[in-house]
């Protein structure tokens, strides 16, 4: 055989090789996400008012554990309750490893639906968001936590996330003991004081009550939370010795992780940066056993 025909023949081998190898890897990678592909239920309770909230729950799996234990995760989305991209938002997290469960918010006017990302829905939302008793609010947060305890494979630690009027939400939630963790994404109203109706919440003057890590992120282009509003958040949370970290991303506008109908906001790698960090704090936090924190105040060497 031609010393060519030889090489050309060792080629096509080698080819053939790592076709099979690539193949075979992303065979493998498949398998490892449907192992910790989430299911997606929901689970409905009464509140005080008699009118029933819906919890969206995204569980993770993983094939061979059936008692494997999760940490859980309150989701709370904007004022347009549990849309497709929330829903996907939770659903990331839960394929990271974490029990999701997303509550309607709107349940005293209408059902569990969705609202439209349009005008009509955009105005119904923010009508709602200010008539909804402020305690109704925290009543979903104590409902929805105490359903993730409920769980036989929640391990007992909970973290909160959510964007917008969720963000709020989010943070008002770790004024709950329970919540260990916390990250917010262009929480509105906070500033205002603002939220439900009467619109006179005390979320930033009890910020000092939060015991839990957090991590706040804000755009620089969002006209939603202002330059002077977030500033004074900043400030409350320093005075208040909150273990927060703050990201204000210059190019960052509201609603910039919402991957649909987000007016061309939508930005996908800043998006990606904050969930990775997210998770690492999830992670750290939640899925670790630190035992208690001490609550002992850190003190730096000033060294070089």
């Amino acid at each position: 055989m031609a010393r060519g025909n030889q090489r050309d023949l060792a080629r096509a081998k080698n080819l053939k090789k790592q076709q099979e190898s690539s193949k075979n890897q992303k065979q493998g990678d498949k398998n490892k996400r449907m192992e910790t592909d989430a299911e997606q239920t929901y689970h409905d309770v009464k509140t005080k008012d008699g009118s029933t909230m819906r919890i969206y729950v995204y569980h993770p799996k993983i094939l061979n554990y059936p008692n494997a234990k999760f940490p859980g995760v309150v989701v709370y989305s904007e004022i347009y309750q549990v849309t497709g991209p929330v829903s996907r938002f939770a659903k990331d997290i839960a394929g990271q490893g974490f029990i999701c469960a997303a509550p309607s918010s709107y349940h005293p006017f209408v059902g569990p639906e969705p609202l439209a990302y349009d005008t009509e829905g955009t105005d119904l939302g923010n009508k709602l968001k200010i008539e909804k008793e402020l305690a109704s609010y925290d009543e979903d947060t104590e409902l929805t936590i105490d359903y993730l305890l409920s769980l036989k494979t929640c391990n007992g630690k909970i973290g909160a996330t959510g964007m917008c009027l969720g963000g709020h939400l989010a943070f008002r939630a770790a004024l709950d003991p329970r919540v260990l963790a916390l990250v917010c994404f262009f929480p509105t109203d906070i500033a205002e004081h603002s939220l439900g109706k009467g619109e006179n919440d005390d979320t930033l003057k009890r910020c000092g009550e939060i015991k839990g890590e957090v991590i706040l992120h804000f755009g620089g282009l969002d006209n939603h939370v202002t330059y002077e509003q977030r500033t004074l958040i900043r400030s409350e949370l320093h005075k208040n010795g909150v273990k927060a970290n703050w990201r204000e991303h210059f190019f960052g506008n509201h609603a910039y992780v919402r991957d649909e109908s987000s007016k061309g906001r939508y930005d996908p790698a800043l998006t990606k940066l904050n969930f990775d960090e997210m998770i690492e704090l999830f992670t750290r936090t939640l899925k670790l056993d630190l035992g208690d924190n001490d609550q002992k105040k850190i003190v730096v060497e000033h060294v070089c």
